[in-house]
């Protein structure tokens, strides 16, 4: 059987292929731009979060400090990634996207919208306002989802 012969037979299972089409799409983004799903992230907050510490870093992508440390110093090797030491605190480094990283990340938000809108594609503007009708009632009994 090969992929075009597979039937989904529940509406959930093609929920869960949407959702595989929408994460292909933003993994392929990233490999294109030769990094891990971790770097794109920790790149992507510190773009939004300027000069976070280690600790914060750590705190929003659920690793151990030892993790951030050495995803730190991959993306430091590349010229991504800049520490400064905190003028108020000697012994605590601030963490900033450097222009290079910025650039590297800039655009998965749009590249994302791309794939949602191709994703869409085949739905008229009647069919979309039913689907997130649909979606927006079953997900309103739904517990949600933590940062």
């Amino acid at each position: 059987m090969n992929e075009r012969e597979i039937r989904l037979t529940s509406s959930l299972e093609l929920v869960r292929w949407i959702g595989w089409a929408q994460r292909k799409a933003g993994e392929d983004w990233i490999r294109e731009r030769e990094l891990s799903h971790e770097q794109a992230f920790v790149l992507g907050y510190l773009t939004q979060n300027p000069g976070s510490i280690q600790r914060d870093i750590a705190a929003i992508s659920r690793t151990s400090a030892a993790s951030v440390s050495s995803l730190l110093q991959g993306l430091e090797r590349r010229g991504l990634i800049e520490r400064r030491t905190d003028p108020e605190n000697e012994r605590s480094k601030r963490v900033y996207a450097t222009s290079a990283g910025s650039e590297l990340i800039a655009g998965f938000e749009t590249a994302m919208t791309d794939a949602d809108e191709s994703i869409l594609a085949p739905l008229d503007e009647d069919e979309r306002a039913t689907l997130l009708a649909l979606l927006t009632k079953i997900t309103a009994e739904l517990p949600q989802p933590t940062r």
